[in-house]
């Protein structure tokens, strides 16, 4: 076996403890929790959705079909386990950082998303509230962007009056680029 002793050893990086950090684009900041109330209308929307689940089971125990409880309890079990504790999963694997040019919403239990949204994108900016949100005093702040991948970007779980202001910075921010 010829070995060519000619041959220049690989250069190597030098290890460093710190992973490189790209200024100004926001993806450093540490994440913003939504607003608490968000949980709680998490779990008023699971129980509206287990609801239909528990009747069904309720109807086919009065049928007689299989022995009894054998259907009502795994549904009742897996109802609960949807009801307290998907909500809280759900809320701590949600958060967002606002730049001063961008925002970024992240989320996902199993498949985390980390959407970036650059200000100078954004097309219109929505502030939406349903009934369970009205109740608890919180909104979803929805950016439409220009392309069509990923057109709208959800935040949700925000305190109203916090969307509101957050919406307003924002669009004072694009009237500002747009000059």
């Amino acid at each position: 076996m010829d070995q060519n002793t000619d041959a220049a050893p690989p250069v190597v990086a030098p290890e460093t403890d710190q992973t490189p950090v790209v200024e100004g684009h926001g993806d450093d900041q540490a994440l913003t929790e939504l607003h608490p109330n968000y949980k709680s209308a998490l779990r008023v929307q699971a129980t509206l959705t287990s609801i239909p689940f528990i009747v069904a089971a309720f109807v086919l125990e009065g049928q007689a079909i299989l022995p009894t409880a054998s259907i009502m309890i795994p549904v009742v079990l897996i109802a609960l386990a949807f009801i307290i504790r998907l909500p809280s999963r759900r809320f701590y694997a949600r958060g967002y950082a606002m730049s001063t040019d961008r925002l970024r919403v992240v989320r996902g239990i199993l498949f985390r998303h980390d959407t970036v949204v650059p200000f100078g994108r954004v097309q219109h900016i929505d502030v939406n509230q349903g009934p369970i949100d009205r109740f608890f005093g919180i909104a979803t702040l929805t950016l439409h962007t220009a392309g069509s991948h990923n057109a709208s970007v959800l935040l949700p779980g925000l305190g109203e009056p916090l969307a509101r202001d957050m919406r307003e910075e924002i669009r004072s921010h694009i009237k500002r680029e747009a000059l």
